[in-house]
């Protein structure tokens, strides 16, 4: 390394470089930025931090892995960067390293909550007395309101293995407390938003506009509800050999964001949608496919799973018409309190309140109804119960769906070996289980605000007959 002055700006602008088109999504040029940095110094710590989360956050999670454990092999020290390293094992299904990779946080720092918490997140994970005790600690200590969130949600979690349901309810409405201080949600625009998109994206609308967008067939969108199942059909579709699993793809609400913005303002979406033309649908597709290819490597299709893409469904038809819709769906009270019970670091903030929670779902489904209205036999709903009691009629049907031939490798999604970003990462990794099916009865009279909110009946929701109490 040149000790110059000029080596030194050279690195500090690279790392600026490279953060900020981090942040704006432009990952190829952020990793390029970052890797001129580390060729003039290869022993820079951030450097290798910062090139870590960049290969993350593009699926390269060996490539990740690597970089953050040169990063802590030249600074052993370093919290944060042991933390993500964790969070990169648990994505590539290697529990034990993951759970010692957190435990030696702890062992850094007995304070670090986060480090807690990413062990309830591995859901099966059980806490011994004494780590309880040290959370119970820690939480009269910790001043920081995140910090205290992930810890109520962490103890919410280990008073719910011991079966002490009343506790572990508090303590997620705690958690969840100071979550809402942080991010409140805002359920009337929320609601007032969906109305106008169904308003405008009706039969009609999209009849005046019939062959526009680019035709490739490649991606599989999976929207829904967070916690619904979604991670499941994601793995049983990635299980075949001509799908691949991506993650929760930012690229079509990025989009999205740039036309809120096209009439000057921050709300013209969708009703900047109504003046396009058919080469700015084209356009728009075509740039998907295009950004997305840094997530995938070698398939014929591709999933995005991001949920949220269910207020979307009316730009997917327009700008990529062949590409393939699925809707999950469970039991709502089970869908709602999972959400509730899960601390989100951000972006779902309508999770952290039982009304907000109701009224969110609910918004959900009369979307999700005008998409079948306005766009009939678009999107395919799979059911989890169904899924889970009916697994191989559910399979084929989503095989057939996505226009792919049978694969017994679908049923045994659960040997599939791949990286899986999110909160159900272990739950897949698993055959099969009805367990969760019906879990929201033991939490049945805390969950009285949520019924209420849901209020439209449930049968709405709810097709099958639920399970015996």
């Amino acid at each position: 390394m040149s000790d110059s002055p000029e080596a030194t700006l050279s690195i500090a602008g690279a790392t600026r470089a490279a953060r900020a088109m981090l942040e704006a999504g432009r990952y190829r040029e952020a990793e390029a930025e970052i890797r001129r940095a580390l060729h003039i110094d290869p022993e820079c710590v951030s450097s290798w931090v910062l090139l870590g989360t960049i290969l993350a956050h593009t699926m390269r999670q060996e490539a990740a892995l690597d970089a953050y454990e040169r990063a802590l092999r030249l600074n052993p020290a370093q919290i944060h960067v042991l933390l993500a390293k964790g969070h990169v094992l648990q994505t590539l299904g290697r529990r034990a390293q993951c759970e010692a990779a957190y435990k030696e946080c702890i062992a850094l720092n007995k304070d670090f909550g986060e480090a807690y918490y990413s062990l309830a997140d591995l859901k099966n994970y059980r806490f011994a007395d004494a780590e309880i005790a040290a959370m119970e600690n820690l939480l009269r200590e910790a001043a920081a309101e995140q910090a205290v969130a992930q810890l109520h949600f962490a103890l919410g979690r280990a008073r719910e293995q011991r079966g002490r349901y009343e506790e572990a309810f508090d303590q997620y409405t705690l958690g969840n407390a100071l979550q809402r201080r942080l991010a409140v949600f805002d359920a009337g625009a929320f609601e007032r938003k969906c109305r106008r998109v169904a308003e405008l994206f009706d039969a009609a609308f999209f009849a005046a506009r019939a062959g526009v967008g680019t035709p490739d067939p490649a991606p599989i969108f999976i929207v829904g509800m967070p916690r619904s199942g979604a991670t499941l059909v994601e793995q049983v579709l990635a299980s075949h050999s001509a799908v691949e699993g991506t993650m929760e793809l930012p690229n079509l609400p990025g989009l999205v964001r740039e036309l809120e913005g096209l009439d000057g303002g921050t709300d013209g979406y969708p009703e900047c949608v109504a003046g396009m033309s058919a080469e700015q649908f084209n356009r728009l597709g075509a740039r998907y496919i295009d950004e997305t290819r840094i997530f995938r490597a070698r398939s014929h299709f591709f999933i995005d799973k991001m949920p949220d893409n269910f207020s979307h469904v009316g730009l997917i038809q327009l700008i990529l018409p062949n590409a393939k819709i699925i809707d999950v769906r469970r039991h709502p009270l089970d869908t709602c309190f999972s959400a509730f019970k899960q601390y989100f670091a951000e972006g779902h903030s309508f999770t952290n309140d039982l009304e907000d929670l109701g009224r969110y779902y609910r918004s959900y489904v009369g979307l999700m109804d005008h998409w079948d209205t306005a766009l009939p036999g678009r999107v395919l709903q799979v059911r989890y119960e169904d899924l889970v009691r009916d697994t191989e009629s559910e399979v084929r049907r989503l095989l057939a769906h996505c226009g792919l031939e049978f694969e017994e490798a679908c049923l045994r999604f659960y040997e599939t070996k791949r990286a899986v970003r999110t909160a159900s990462s272990e739950q897949v990794r698993v055959p099969m289980y009805d367990s969760s099916i019906g879990y929201w009865r033991l939490f049945e009279p805390q969950l009285e605000p949520l019924r209420r909110s849901l209020s439209l009946g449930l049968e709405r929701f709810v097709k099958a007959p639920e399970p015996p109490r």
